[in-house]
């Protein structure tokens, strides 16, 4: 199960979009709220999280970014004009690339841990974060993307569970290292390296 953003699988999902009751482009954390804090050779992104509309996700990532498992991941595709995936376990090892975008978190018993869908009418717009997928909607893992554009098509076909707070300048960087004629490949030693991936409480401190 490859976790990508398939084109062809934008077909419309039968279950009913979870509603939201914020608007999502004015909506920042209150003191207290935990945040995401990537650090990448690029520099810094902070995202805020939606567990309004995908609180699976929220955990999710939380989770794995307190285990240090996004550590040492790259952004393995990047689509100009589009978004930066990352987050996959096998971008940590150059001499692996064939692989990128195939792995995710296992469990003790080396079986594929998976999130839920939590499809939501949230817009994918520029700064968005969402999880990356297979065709099956329930394949969520842990890999994830940051939107640099806005797409429509992605709206209520991707879980999406939060947003940048800071760092697009640094999106828009780690986003040059991708080939837009061939689906965002990234030559791996081009691939911008999440040094560190932590969560922190809001405001952060200076």
């Amino acid at each position: 199960m490859i976790p990508v953003l398939l084109t062809l699988a934008l077909n419309s999902q039968s279950q009913d979009l979870i509603p939201v009751s914020f608007d999502q482009e004015a909506i920042k954390p209150v003191e207290g709220d935990e945040v995401g804090v990537i650090e990448t050779t690029k520099g810094k992104i902070v995202v805020m999280f939606f567990p309004q509309v995908a609180p699976n996700h929220v955990a999710n990532f939380i989770k794995l970014s307190k285990e240090g498992f996004y550590n040492g991941t790259r952004f393995h595709r990047c689509i100009p004009g589009f978004m930066i995936q990352g987050g996959d376990p096998n971008s940590r090892k150059l001499d692996a690339s064939d692989l990128w975008g195939t792995g995710g978190p296992m469990d003790a018993t080396g079986k594929r841990i998976s999130v839920s869908a939590e499809f939501s009418k949230l817009k994918h717009l520029r700064g968005v974060l969402s999880m990356a997928r297979s065709s099956d909607p329930n394949s969520a893992g842990s890999q994830f993307f940051i939107m640099q554009a806005t797409s429509q098509p992605l709206d209520g076909k991707y879980s999406a569970f939060g947003k940048v707070l800071e760092g697009l300048e640094v999106v828009d960087e780690i986003i040059k290292t991708g080939n837009r004629e061939e689906n965002g490949s990234v030559i791996p030693k081009n691939a911008v390296e999440m040094t560190k991936v932590t969560i922190q409480k809001w405001p952060l401190t200076k």
